[in-house]
Parts: structure tokens; sequence; C-alpha cells
């Protein structure tokens, strides 16, 4: 038989007897908390329900001291992430930097941890501003002077990093902006040295470059705990007004850079064609000189040896050399000179033919003798004059 069925009687499932009756019946809950609140009044000081009332209890205030104290100590306990840094501030003094990981520190009032990243690249943006995935100009920190009076829009961005939490949380107040202003500082100093046509063209490195140097060192000075990871040119150009002209005057450069390294090409392969003619020329010359000097050399000679035959018969020497040399002479001549007393054997000889055949000789030689058929009395003077000097010199 079910508990709650008719005619099972006050039994419920707990055991117990009909409610408020016997002691097998169910607990009485505002009996209970009653009891407990008495208790804990006793405990800690107050009426009692069957007593007069007495002052707070020694242990209690020493449990719930000690209570309290447990918490807040436990409230000291902190977690650093990985790639945090933990600055720890006793009475508002730093005491320590901590590393990543658990550690515990004196909680408020007495400490305090203030917790910074430092491997969070952050970038400082000078002469634009990004805006959802799109870059807003500000004309008002891009537009520069350079060294020779022109205007240029530059834009470029600084990446820093934290590298000293203390120095950057309480040393300089408002490190961040003052890292930009230095930025746009520097970068106008920087574009205030050189010219337009550098700066456009190959100086967009040694700006970069000289704006990190410059900037890190302002922040060092200042002791701002911020590190200058790198500084990268965005955007250097003239001002949108003036675009279309600087575009034309840079099409005019490369033309001019174009014709220049085709000249230079063309000086390349003319100059050294020009050199190795001239040392041809140069070494003919020195051929032409050491012929020259050897003939020299030789006639010298031939008349040295001359000189002792001239001295044992100076007419007859005479008479060589003059023949000699009208022998030369006449030899460049195109003349034939015949013997005028017996001549009548050659009154038929095809001197036309023989003057065409000495002149094609001539040209292709360089020579003017020609090979004309001689009998006995068609001698020439100098052959005459040879056989002479021939017999003479037989006696």
């Amino acid at each position: 038989m079910a508990w709650n069925e008719p005619g099972g009687g006050s039994r419920d499932p707990w055991g117990g007897g009909p409610k408020g009756g016997g002691s097998g019946g169910p607990p009485d809950l505002d009996e209970v908390f009653r009891k407990l609140r008495a208790q804990v009044q006793g405990l800690f000081g107050g009426r009692m329900p069957s007593g007069p009332s007495r002052g707070p209890g020694a242990t209690g205030i020493s449990l719930l001291a000690l209570g309290a104290f447990v918490v807040w100590m436990l409230s000291g306990i902190y977690i650093v992430d990985q790639g945090w840094r933990g600055v720890e501030l006793t009475f508002g003094r730093h005491s320590d930097t901590t590393e990543p990981g658990p550690h515990w520190h004196w909680p408020r009032p007495i400490g305090q941890v203030e917790r910074v990243n430092v491997e969070q690249r952050r970038i400082a943006e000078v002469g634009y501003e990004s805006m959802q995935n799109r870059a807003r100009p500000v004309s008002a920190e891009a537009l520069m002077i350079t060294r020779d009076e022109n205007i240029v829009d530059v834009r470029i961005a600084a990446q820093y990093e934290v590298s000293d939490p203390f120095l950057y949380l309480f040393n300089f107040r408002m490190p961040e902006q003052t890292l930009k202003q230095v930025t746009e500082s520097a970068v106008r100093e920087i574009i205030g040295k050189r010219e337009l046509q550098y700066v456009l063209t190959e100086g967009r490195t040694e700006v970069a470059q000289e704006t990190g140097r410059l900037l890190q060192e302002v922040m060092d000075d200042y002791r701002t705990g911020l590190s200058v990871v790198q500084v990268a040119v965005q955007d250097i150009q003239p001002p949108e007004p003036v675009q279309p002209a600087f575009e034309d005057a840079i099409r005019a450069r490369e033309d001019e850079q174009r014709t220049i390294n085709r000249a230079q090409a063309y000086a390349n392969e003319l100059i050294p064609r020009a050199q190795g003619q001239a040392a041809r020329i140069l070494e003919e010359a020195d051929g032409y000189r050491e012929q020259v000097i050897a003939q020299a050399e030789g006639d010298a000679a031939r008349f040295e040896a001359l000189v002792p035959q001239y001295r044992a018969d100076p007419q007859l020497m005479r008479q060589r050399i003059y023949l000699e040399t009208m022998e030369e002479i006449l030899g460049r001549v195109p003349k034939v000179m015949l013997d005028s007393e017996s001549s009548q054997s050659l009154m038929y000889l095809p001197l036309d033919k023989l003057m065409d055949r000495r002149g094609s000789t001539t040209a292709l030689s360089g020579e003017t003798n020609i090979d004309v058929p001689q009998e006995r009395d068609a001698i020439s003077p100098t052959q005459r004059a040879r056989e002479a000097l021939r017999d003479r010199g037989t006696r």
C-alpha cells in the first residue's frame, strides 16, 4: 500500500509520524534556522533566546579577523600573461618588475600591480590616419619643405614597443603622443636638409633610417621606456595639385637618362676602336722610323765605302755617281731615249703601246722601268756608261 493512498494514515516517505507528533516526523526548518541563528549570536555576542544579552565574544572576533586577513592576503596573488610584465608598487614606490607567471604582492592599499604588454607592436602614423582599412591624409602633418624650398607630401609610420615598463608607466607623461610628435619633428628635420629630387628617388631609404636613428636618440634622452623597432616610408610624393607637372618632369629626366646611356654606349664602342687605330698608326710610325733610320745608316755606310775608291780615282767616281743618279731620275720619267745616229731599225717600234704598258706596270708596281727590246743600235747612254766603266776597270 502506498503511503499516500486512502487508509494509509498519516505516514510520509521519510518514515515519520504525523506532523508535529512523535520523533519520527520531518524536521521543522524554521526551528532549525532559529537555533542556528541563536548559536551565531551567542558566539559573537547578543541576546540569547533564554538569557540576558552579552558582548561579542573574543573567539568570534578573532576568527572573523583571521578570515578577513586570509582573504586579503590571498587577493595579492596575480598572474602575468606571456608577453606582459608586471610592475609592483609598494606604498606607491616601484619595488619590482615581474616576468610572466604566477606571483604574489601586497594587495591594496599597501601594494599595487600594473601589467604592461611589452611584445605588442604599436604604430605612430605621421601624415595620415588609418580608419577602417583605409587611410585618411592629414595635410597638417604631411606637407613638408625641402632644402630647395619645394613642398613634398610625406607619409611615414614608426613601429615601436615598450622596452622598460616602469619608465613607460611612471617616468614620462603621454609617451606615445610624445613619440608621434618627435617622429614628425625628426622627419621634418631630415627632409629639410635634402633636395626634392633626391627625396623622391633614391633618398627614401636614407630618410627612413635617419628618422629611426634620430627618433631613438630622443626617446632615450627622454627616458620614455619606448624602443623604436622600424621606421617605414609609406609614401613620398609632390602635393596633389602639382603632380601632373612633376610627372612630366620625371618623364623628361628619364628621357635624358636614356639618351645619356645611349651616348655612353656609343662612346664605349667608338673609343676602343679609335684607340686601336691610334695604336696601329703609332706602330706604323715606329716601323717607318726604323726603316728610314736603317736606310739612312745603309746609305751612310755605302758612301763611306765609296770614299777610298773616290780618293783613288775621283773622276771615275764622279761619273759613276752622276750616271747612277741620272738612271734613277730618268727611270721615273715615261720617256724612251734612243741614239739618233743609228735609229733606222726602230722606225716602226710601237711606242704608244709600250707607253701604255709602261703606265699600267707603273700603276701596279710603283716603278717606271720598262722592258724595251734593246738592239745593238739602240743602246741607252746609261748602258754605254756602265760598259765604259766596266772596260776601264778591266784595264
